[in-house]
């Protein structure tokens, strides 16, 4: 069998390190300036850095550029790609088209990763974008399993879900919570907000709570639980999804490695045979349970549309 790609968001250079001990095969990496919902800030220089340690190690890097670019981000796009170009990272990940422009008007030949987030539903758009440019398609979070096999079998460039962590359920690129505390007079909290990750909208009625920061993209609310597919694989791996995306963000360090360790004993499991993994992905399963931070409890997302935000 085709393994898939074991994808992770590392916080840092030395986090990195660790995750590829603990098994991960490639690492999203960038800066908020260009990237969405980073699990750390990577400036130039620390990709370069990274990534001659990552291809050192016989793994990959790519750099998000899936922000969307009002004018004044559009002109910083070709030198800043010109530098990835020559640092040589693996992949660009993207959303927006004005990064499809770029490669093409000045010839950088960096692959393309095309995700446009909630919106990359069937294999006409990921076929679109493949003949534009993109060598991979990463899916929305909101497809069942069935949606994405489906897709799967129709795409003409490989293909990425996400596993395991939170979910991004809302995005405004208004800054939401500094308008909040202006308005609440609070200007002492709006000088701190976008260092804060501890902050939560609280739904009582459903005794749930939404983890909520902003940044330089806008403000971003995530969905009360974290997803986790450790031990409803085997359909994945059967239809050859060339990579599994584990999300790192506002995780601790630590917590990701310790998942990506599970992920990578599950995928190897089920390599050497369907009932080697079936045999240990309870285990795996207790193993991240006994982890998991008391305020994210676990599901399968929309996977077996278990989720409902």
């Amino acid at each position: 069998m085709k393994k898939p790609e074991l994808l992770v968001t590392p916080k840092s250079v030395e986090h990195i390190k660790a995750l590829i001990q603990a098994g991960a095969d490639a690492f999203l990496i960038g800066e908020q300036q260009f990237g969405l919902r980073l699990a750390g800030e990577f400036n130039i220089e620390q990709i370069a850095e990274a990534t001659k340690f990552i291809h050192h190690s016989g793994k990959k890097v790519y750099v998000a550029m899936n922000a969307i670019y009002h004018n004044d981000r559009v002109d910083r796009l070709a030198s800043y790609m010109q530098k990835l170009s020559e640092i040589g990272v693996d992949a660009i990940v993207f959303g927006d088209p004005a990064v499809v422009m770029t490669k093409r008007e000045t010839g950088i030949p960096i692959p393309l990763h095309w995700n446009p987030e909630t919106i990359a539903t069937n294999w006409f758009q990921a076929n679109y974008w493949g003949k534009r440019g993109a060598t991979r398609a990463v899916l929305a979070r909101e497809l069942s399993m069935d949606e994405i096999i489906e897709i799967k079998e129709n795409a003409e460039v490989e293909i990425q879900v996400q596993v395991h962590g939170m979910t991004c359920m809302f995005q405004s690129k208004r800054p939401l919570l500094g308008h909040y505390f202006m308005y609440e007079g609070k200007a002492m909290e709006v000088e701190n907000r976008k260092h804060a990750r501890n902050m939560y909208l609280h739904d009582k009625e459903r005794n749930s709570k939404y983890p909520i920061y902003e940044d330089l993209n806008g403000t971003h609310i995530f969905s009360p639980n974290d997803v986790c597919m450790i031990d409803e694989l085997e359909e994945l791996l059967e239809a050859e999804i060339d990579a599994f995306k584990i999300e790192g963000v506002l995780q601790s360090e630590d917590y990701v490695i310790a998942v990506t360790k599970c992920y990578r004993q599950a995928i190897d499991a089920y390599a050497e045979s369907p009932d080697a993994y079936f045999d240990i992905k309870e285990e795996l399963l207790a193993k991240i349970e006994e982890i998991q931070p008391e305020l994210r409890p676990l599901d399968t997302g929309f996977f077996f549309k278990e989720t409902v935000y």
